[in-house]
């Protein structure tokens, strides 16, 4: 019998000892994907693979484990809602938001403002990813069209969304694991929709507040780099307002077509009469010819307004549909048989099924008419075309380069009503719960592609893969702190010292809540925590609820790093950020908000005795 108990204390040993070093490794895993994403020298997702290889290798984790985020519903539903967002773009629906949602900043925190506030609202009553999703290209144009630095503008995106999350019941999937949790544990239904704004207010007040404060110190001023470099290629194109345009009565300002960024408006040519130094309150008529000159990538901007086409009646001529057509840059070589004729003489068209919007000649623009341009060697032709003109005069003999402009495609404004019934079925769908949010996303894809909102082509090039690579691996290592004991031992020892008082006690679940949620994930970080907290509450003897509202409101916390929260992720890459602009800004922050959190909780939900204790 002596023998039996020491095997056993042996083997209980050996897997206490077996425990201790799998979680050892986790946390030094974890602290080495920390210390490479700060440094910023390798791309996010190659260190959070490596770092899931690694757990995965040493038998931390199974396949199935370290896998598991490849399956996740929030990491799929992100990948689909990027087609539901390639639907709204190509119908032009992101110039509708950038217009009428977004408008024009007096200033950058004008523009801030402007951005946050609605986008918290939304939040409240909706999945904060999908607002997200659809906001960040939205806001992209915004930013290019006012030369706003776009990285003042993203984090600030997503602090609204995690803040505005924390008002409602239903603003974050985090808020109803805890109310589920908390059902379970006393049996009843503590917190009604509403509940969370007497909290969640406060909180969005102050990290809006914040963000406008000083933002302008603590996140960085990257400007795009069309704005920070000339470029030599300059192009006049001429567009003409279409019969009927919805620009027709409006004025230049109203239009627009003042803040194109790299493009600039030279002339308004009307009824054979040219109308120079445009004034911003010159209003447009149809059939008006408007002169721009700028850079290719400004010319497909102006490509995607509702109502211009260009001038040019090549276009019209083309065999495809205009939707399917691109924007191509070709450099002409002397070897082409239209060197020394002109566009119309040359029959390009008819010769390359391709329509020159624009030349540009030695970097310089040529104020003759298309048609009547005599092509040189050299000259950079601005081309409307399919896109397989690419590989079909690539290894030609008649240009030097040729090479597609991005996202040049002409928008679908005949599809705009119904992208847009489709968002709002997904969004209603979603907000009585009649649908989850991976279903609802599902559906809302599939119709985009059924009723020709997007292309299968687009949707494909749609998914940001590197954003749910990062993702799917931090469902991973996540875990990994999750089964090693890791994060159940940390907190544990962290409340360990709270010494009976309850005050203590909060505040030690805020924190430790808020640091599982920057290291994993926030539905990690609440659950591992919530047991945690029960058993605290009933040693204390107190209620359970003021540390349930506490750990939503920590686990939502996760303005330090990018990894904590999903909306995080997917402005890291999009805002050129660092992993270190994260802390610098969302450091402080995240202390405001356990502060304000410590403070008001017991207030609103009191430490009541539980009887019997």
């Amino acid at each position: 019998m002596l023998f039996l108990n020491a095997a056993a204390m042996a083997i209980n040993l050996s897997k206490v000892v077996e425990m201790i070093w799998e979680a050892w490794l986790t946390v030094i895993v974890v602290v080495a994907c920390f210390v490479a994403l700060a440094r910023n020298r390798i791309s996010p997702d190659v260190i959070m693979m490596a770092g899931l290889g690694v757990l995965l290798i040493s038998g931390v984790l199974t396949p199935k484990q370290a896998l598991a985020g490849l399956a996740n519903e929030g990491m799929v539903t992100v990948a689909i809602l990027y087609v539901v967002v390639t639907g709204i773009k190509e119908t032009g629906g992101l110039s509708w938001i950038v217009e009428n949602l977004l408008g024009k900043p007096a200033s950058r925190s004008h523009a801030q403002i402007k951005l946050m506030a609605p986008v918290a609202i939304i939040s409240a009553f909706l999945n904060n990813t999908p607002v997200v999703a659809l906001y960040v290209p939205a806001v992209q144009d915004w930013a290019k069209r006012y030369k706003l630095p776009v990285s003042q503008l993203m984090i600030p995106l997503s602090y609204a969304s995690i803040a505005g999350g924390t008002c409602t019941l239903i603003g974050t999937s985090t808020n109803l694991l805890v109310n589920g949790l908390l059902i379970q544990e006393t049996g009843t239904q503590a917190l009604q929709m509403f509940d969370l704004m007497w909290i969640g207010v406060p909180v969005t007040i102050m990290v809006l507040g914040f963000v406008l404060l000083f933002s302008e110190r603590l996140l960085p001023d990257r400007t795009p780099a069309i704005t920070r470099f000339g470029n030599l290629r300059e192009y006049t194109v001429e567009m003409e307002v279409e019969a009927e345009s919805v620009l027709n009565g409006r004025s230049i300002e109203q239009a627009g077509l003042r803040q194109l960024s790299g493009l600039y408006l030279i002339e308004i040519e009307r009824e054979g009469i040219a109308i120079p130094a445009v004034s911003p309150n010159e209003t447009l008529r149809e059939y008006d010819l408007l002169i721009f000159a700028g850079v290719p990538e400004s010319v497909v901007d102006l490509q995607k307004i509702k109502g211009l086409k260009p001038a040019t009646q090549q276009i019209d001529k083309l065999d495809t549909p205009r939707h399917r057509r691109c924007l191509i840059e070709a450099v002409v070589s002397d070897h082409c048989p239209l060197v020394g004729k002109t566009v119309r003489k040359g029959k390009f068209r008819t010769r390359y099924n391709a329509a020159v919007i624009a030349v540009a000649r030695n970097g310089r623009r040529i104020r003759t008419k298309i048609g009547d341009i005599a092509l040189h060697p050299g000259d950079n032709l601005l081309l409307e075309a399919r896109p397989s003109f690419v590989e079909q005069q690539r290894h030609s003999r008649d240009f030097l380069l040729v090479s597609q402009l991005s996202e040049s495609t002409a928008p679908r404004h005949d599809r705009a009503p119904m992208a847009a019934a489709i968002l709002m079925l997904m969004v209603v769908l979603v907000g009585f719960g009649w649908l989850s949010m991976l279903k609802s996303a599902m559906l809302a894809a599939g119709l985009m592609l059924l009723f020709r909102c997007t292309s299968e082509r687009l949707a494909r090039r749609a998914v940001d893969w590197q954003v749910l690579i990062v993702i799917a691996a931090s469902f991973g290592i996540g875990s990994a702190l999750e089964v090693t004991g890791a994060a159940g031992e940390m907190a544990q020892n962290l409340l360990s010292i709270v010494n009976g008082n309850p005050a203590t006690a909060l505040a030690a679940v805020f924190l430790m809540t808020a640091l599982l949620s920057a290291l994993a994930t926030n539905n990690v970080a609440a659950v591992l925590m919530f047991p945690i907290s029960v058993a605290t509450s009933q040693s204390l003897g107190v209620s359970i609820l003021p540390f349930a509202i506490t750990i939503m409101i920590g686990a939502s916390a996760s303005f330090a790093t990018p990894i904590g929260y999903q909306t995080n992720l997917m402005v890291y890459g999009v805002g050129g950020y660092r992993f270190s602009d994260f802390v610098r800004i969302g450091l402080p922050l995240t202390a405001l908000v356990g502060l304000l959190t410590i403070f008001l909780v017991p207030i609103i939900w009191p430490f009541i005795v539980v009887p019997g204790k």
